[in-house]
């Protein structure tokens, strides 16, 4: 097949034509049945592979979520969101389906209360005009601890942001 590598990704090839060192993601969409979507992530590749896949890419050390929901005749059987930092050369990462090479998973939750109660985080930042991607990864690890121990996260703040952004522009 032309334009991919060998390797295969959700069953489909990898596109060859990525830029190097590019995490990829491999979305899906069949109404009602399958939604692999991007929740917030500043994408630098984008694929069509069908009308229902596509892949898209991300530069090493930026953030995204990944939202992966299915279900089948009687329900449904996956409800999950994953918040990744892409990973630049030589770096340690977690393997993920749909995801290659993988990433520095920062917040892994299933089971639609969590999700969703995510996905609300996710638009409490958003109103405060912060992208979700550029929020300090210590915070996602922060809502992951506290939702995976059932208590309530607190919620980011401007002064916390500031204050990450602060940091990172010293930090090498």
């Amino acid at each position: 097949m032309k334009g991919f590598e060998q390797g295969r990704m959700g069953g489909h090839a990898l596109p060859d034509d990525a830029p190097p060192f590019t995490t990829l993601v491999h979305l899906t969409w069949e109404e009602g049945r399958i939604e692999h979507r991007i929740r917030f992530g500043r994408t630098i590749y984008k694929h069509a592979i069908n009308q229902r896949n596509r892949v898209v890419g991300f530069a090493p050390n930026s953030v995204f979520a990944f939202v992966r929901w299915a279900s089948n005749d009687y329900g449904t059987v996956v409800s999950r969101i994953d918040i990744l930092r892409t990973i630049s050369r030589g770096e340690p990462f977690q393997t993920l389906p749909f995801v290659r090479p993988g990433g520095d998973l920062l917040l892994k939750l299933n089971g639609w209360p969590k999700v969703e109660r995510v996905l609300q985080i996710i638009d409490v930042i958003e109103a405060l005009g912060i992208n979700a991607a550029d929020a300090a990864p210590a915070y996602w690890r922060h809502v992951h601890n506290r939702l995976t121990a059932s208590t309530d996260a607190r919620l980011y703040t401007r002064e916390q942001h500031d204050a990450w952004l602060s940091r990172r522009s010293i930090l090498p």
